[in-house]
């Protein structure tokens, strides 16, 4: 756990959400990209179980308990530092009873049941092992990892039905694509982001399904600036 000096106190949605995390210069720390994620897997009813691969510090499942867009969520986290703030957040936030902390990479099979999910949300490392510039050792393990791991166990949580939701950069949305089909889940709705009206998009969100290839919606884009 990280001492007081290594973490801060902070919040979302308005102030409603208490948030741990670590300190700036001291770890991973929650971005813009996580509450984008949120908002586009919420809809109308809530899932029954929601999973948070790659939780971190749970701010994308916080905010589907927060919203009451899941039931229960789990919140899976490989590094034992997020993994207990997570639980801290949790905790604070009166979620206790409806979520739970998953310490697990998501490669491991063991730590899964098959098919009990209805939701799975992902904000996977950006950065493939070897490509672009390497981030700072204290964010290293969060930015940078490999992304099929995450959509096999998508698929898997899965089942048949339900959906997952991811957040990615926007420039490898072919190689997602790519991925995601070969993993056996399908798109079905995308939303571009660009921070200003003139500028490329910086990431995508997309909706994965399990089933056959067609029926893409590309919403409208979510401009920031």
């Amino acid at each position: 756990m990280l001492s007081s000096a290594a973490s801060t106190r902070d919040t979302l949605h308005g102030g409603r959400t208490v948030l741990w995390q670590p300190a700036r210069g001291v770890g991973y720390r929650v971005n813009v990209d996580a509450l984008h994620l949120a908002g586009f897997a919420i809809r109308p009813r809530p899932a029954t179980h929601a999973v948070d691969l790659g939780a971190g510090v749970g701010a994308v499942g916080l905010t589907l308990l927060a919203s009451g867009s899941a039931e229960r969520v789990s919140f899976v986290e490989r590094d034992p530092t997020l993994a207990s703030l997570c639980a801290r957040n949790l905790e604070e936030n009166g979620y206790a009873a409806r979520a739970e902390v998953v310490r697990a990479d998501v490669a491991d099979d063991a730590a899964f049941a098959p098919g009990t999910a209805d939701l799975v949300v992902a904000n996977p490392p950006y950065l493939t092992p070897g490509k672009g510039r390497p981030p700072a050792a204290q964010v290293r393990d969060a930015r940078s990892g490999a992304l099929d791991p995450f959509l096999v166990r998508a698929r898997s949580l899965l089942g048949r039905r339900g959906r997952a939701c991811f957040v990615y950069p926007a420039r490898e949305l072919p190689a997602l694509l790519v991925a995601s089909r070969g993993a056996g889940l399908e798109a079905k709705r995308l939303r571009f982001v660009h921070a200003g009206q003139a500028v490329a998009a910086r990431v995508v969100l997309v909706e994965l399904l399990p089933g056959k290839p067609g029926g893409l919606l590309v919403e409208a884009p979510l401009v920031e600036g």
